[in-house]
Formats: structure tokens, sequence, C-alpha cells
């Protein structure tokens, strides 16, 4: 009888053991990343990022990491970051935008060694006009024509704006005007201008609410356009300027292991492809040649360093100095806005 009540007792000693084990070490749950990005951009990638993101959430880099998206104009965006607004990623419409959040200590200063140069897209400036092109607008010179009403957004606002007023004083240039005579046609150009919106997706509604003969845009805009149904014309000047978009992580970023994922993943040919979908002209050499019938060659290209005026850095301030620059000169002679 002893020996029966101890193996009874050995047994239940046992079990009491094993759903011990079982109460005190379940089994472990899968655990999420839990990082979640803040994207900062300007206005007219929206769409293309709608796209991306759930695409880099399916990759293993980007599986669990969540995303919180704010879009408007290029100047706003850096102004709102510099004010506390939470960003990882910042994609805005140009570099100085970039490097006015360097200059706050919020981007690193090395952002432009990164792949591409910083650059994410590129895309040009062009003339969207209306069907048919009655006013037959083709050249920088058409601009300054009395019968030609503008739209373009307000440079003071909107990087997409900067592209354009350097691209039409870089090509009156190119084609044999002095510094002098090409800031007098920046004036007659903006003479015409009937409406200068805060960012470029605005202008673009503002056209296409019939409002002015001719749109200057980027050439994704106008492709955009395309794909939601608007039989948009438009002209790709002989002389214009490419644009470059770039795109940082902030130093501040709580999850910046992700946010380098993304970025990296960004200038995938996959990725860079989805891109040219949508209209931007890709940074990746094999897929912007993969889509050359879309984004043709114009013969008098040039880029913001081959103007030989100091790159950005001078060219921000030179040009667009909300108090002493030439396009603040010629927004007090019109009645625009500097800020």
């Amino acid at each position: 009888m002893r020996h029966l009540l101890l193996g009874i007792i050995a047994v239940l000693a046992a079990i009491a053991t094993a759903l011990g084990a079982a109460i005190v070490a379940p089994a472990a749950p899968a655990r999420s990343s839990g990082a979640e990005l803040n994207l900062v951009a300007y206005s007219t990638p929206r769409e293309a990022y709608g796209k991306l993101i759930p695409m880099f959430q399916k990759t293993r880099a980007g599986k669990d990491v969540d995303f919180t998206q704010s879009y408007g104009s290029s100047g706003e965006q850096t102004r709102a970051v510099k004010a506390g607004l939470e960003a990882d990623i910042v994609a805005l419409s140009l570099a100085p935008d970039v490097d006015e959040l360097v200059a706050a200590g919020l981007v690193d200063a090395t952002w432009k060694k990164q792949s591409y140069k910083g650059m994410v897209t590129n895309s040009v400036v062009v003339f969207v006009v209306r069907d048919g092109n009655p006013k037959k607008i083709k050249g920088w010179n058409d601009l300054l024509r009395p019968d030609v009403d503008i739209v373009t957004p307000n440079p003071f606002t909107s990087g997409g704006a900067r592209w354009n007023v350097m691209a039409a004083y870089g090509a009156w240039r190119k084609a044999g005007k002095t510094d002098k005579q090409a800031q007098a046609n920046l004036l007659k150009l903006f003479r015409n201008v009937v409406v200068q919106d805060t960012s470029a997706r605005a202008s673009l509604n503002t056209f296409n609410s019939g409002k002015g003969d001719v749109l200057l845009a980027y050439e994704n805009e106008a492709l955009f356009a395309r794909t939601q149904g608007l039989n948009l014309q438009f002209v790709i000047p002989k002389a214009t300027i490419l644009i470059e978009n770039p795109i940082a992580v902030v130093k501040k970023s709580p999850d910046k292991s992700a946010a380098n994922a993304f970025l990296r993943f960004l200038r995938t040919p996959a990725a860079q492809q989805v891109f040219a979908d949508n209209g931007y002209r890709p940074v990746v050499k094999s897929i912007e040649n993969a889509n050359r019938k879309k984004f043709p060659v114009r013969p008098g290209l040039f880029t913001i360093d081959e103007m030989g005026l100091g790159g950005w850095e001078k060219v921000q301030k030179r040009f667009f100095d909300p108090k002493s620059s030439i396009m603040a000169h010629i927004q007090r002679q019109i009645g625009g806005s500097t800020g």
C-alpha cells in the first residue's frame, strides 16, 4: 500500500509540474517591429507613394512598418518640419529645402552623399496648353506675348515654381540673353501670370478649372493628369531644366533603420518603375532607358549646376530671398506675395 501511495504521489507531481510549465512558459507570440515612419513630402508624388508604401510593406525590410503621410507645397512642408511637425523622412521638391533643414539641425549634412546624390526622381519643366494649343505656344518667348495668360505657383511657397523660374531664366541665357535681359524677361513673364497658387498641384487644379492659356508645370504633373482622364496637352520646350527631387532621413528619427531601408527600396528598379508609371523620370539609368519613349531627350536640357550660378546655394539667395532677391523685386512690382 505504501509503495502504491508513493507511486500515485509521483504521478500527481509529474502532472502538476507539466501543468505548471504550461502555465509559466506559454509559447511566445511573434512580435512586430513596431516601426512607424512619418513621411513628409511635397504635393505631387502623393499617388506614387500611395503605391510604393504597400509595395515596401510586402518586403522583408518593410514588414510591420507603418506610415503616416503629409503632403503640401515644398516650402510649407519645410517650414512645418522646422516648426515641429514630426517627420522621419522628408521628400521635397528641391535641394535647398533639405539644406534648410540641415541648417536647422534636423537633417545630416551628408544627405547628398546618398546614392544618386540624394535624389529619388527627376522631371523637366513643360508648358501645359489648351486643346490644340490655340495660342501656338512652343518656346519661352511665346510666354511674353500680351495675349498669353500664365498659371504658375508662387516661387516663395512652391519648389515647383522655383524650378519654373530657373528654367525660364536658364533658357534665355542659353539663347544668348544677358543676365539683365533674362531678368527683364522674367518680369514680363510674371506680368502675364494670372494666378499664383501655393503649390504645383493647386496650380494644376486652377488650370483645369479653366484659368489661363498655359500652365508652367512638372512633366510628371501633366502625365499624372492624363492618368486621371484629363486630356491635357503639353509642350516640352527645346531648352528646359532637369528637375531633381531629393529625399532624406531626419536625424532624430527613432526608426532610422526602417527609414533608410525605405530610401534604399525607392531606388530599386521596381520602385523606380512605379515612379515612371506616375510620370517621373527615374534616376536609375536602366529604368530611364526602358521608358525612353515616354521621356524624350531635349537638346537644350540643362541642370541647375550647369547654369554657372554657383548651384542652388547661391541661386536661392540671389533669386528667392524674400527681401532682396530678383524674384522679390519682381513680386513687388506686380503685387505678388513673397511669403
